[in-house]
């Protein structure tokens, strides 16, 4: 008796659903079929720039898996591009129920029930699951003490099956990280931390693209020399002593 088939989870439904060469009819072209489950590992890996780790956590699969899938794919696009043929993407090994937004997880960096700011610096973050576009549990997940960036937390909320993170400002670094992880930052959100996940679910919200602004460089005072420091400091003057005879 075979193994069943595990679907694998899909993040977005890729649109459009055939793409041909411009200027031949379809009908007379060779079509090459690319598999939803395919199509989703190229906008991991290639779209996005997901680690392949990070990539098969948020398929659901191995990372050999992973790599397989992405292989093929890859190899079926060269194809369709350098040999002129249509490509039609349907069908793979997924589960539809789980495509889209209806399976996901919304971590939201906040302070005192609102978002905060700053992601490094919140006081918590309020993790919201979601289900038939509702959100249907909340959990709070302290944050660590130390830099948001360094400190490990994109891993923890990748454990806990975090999907998305809405935010207000976020550094260039700690936003790589999430992304490694797999998670997608949407920056730019402010008030209420429930409003916000509930304001991405229905789809009213989108990256600002803006991260922390930079702190201006200030350069240093040249460094003096020992001895003149300790000549200025010094009220007596300097003395001359005359050359013996």
């Amino acid at each position: 008796m075979p193994r069943p088939v595990i679907g694998r989870r899909l993040g977005a439904a890729p649109r459009p659903r055939f793409i041909k060469p411009s200027g031949i009819p379809a009908r007379g072209l060779e079509e090459i079929v690319l598999g939803f489950d395919e199509a989703e590992a190229l906008r991991l890996a290639d779209l996005n720039g997901l680690y392949q780790e990070a990539a098969a956590r948020s398929m659901g699969v191995s990372r050999q898996t992973f790599g397989r899938i992405v292989e093929i794919a890859r190899r079926k696009v060269a194809d369709a591009i350098l040999n002129g043929k249509a490509l039609r993407i349907e069908g793979g090994e997924v589960n539809l129920t789980d495509q889209g937004e209806r399976s996901m997880k919304i971590a939201v960096p906040s302070r005192n029930g609102l978002v905060d700011e700053h992601f490094g610096h919140c006081q918590e973050f309020l993790i919201f699951r979601v289900e038939r576009d509702k959100l249907v549990e909340e959990q709070a997940v302290p944050s660590p003490s130390d830099c948001g960036c360094k400190s490990g937390i994109a891993a923890v909320l990748a454990r806990s099956g975090v999907t998305h993170l809405v935010g207000g400002h976020m550094g260039e670094g700690a936003f790589r990280v999430l992304q490694a992880q797999g998670i997608k930052v949407i920056r730019g959100a402010s008030g209420s931390a429930r409003a916000a996940a509930e304001a991405l679910v229905a789809g009213q919200v989108s990256d600002s693209g803006e991260g922390c602004a930079a702190v201006p460089f200030k350069p240093m005072k040249p460094a003096r020399s020992r001895l003149a420091t300790a000549r200025a400091r010094s009220s007596v003057p300097a003395i001359t002593l005359p050359d013996r005879p």
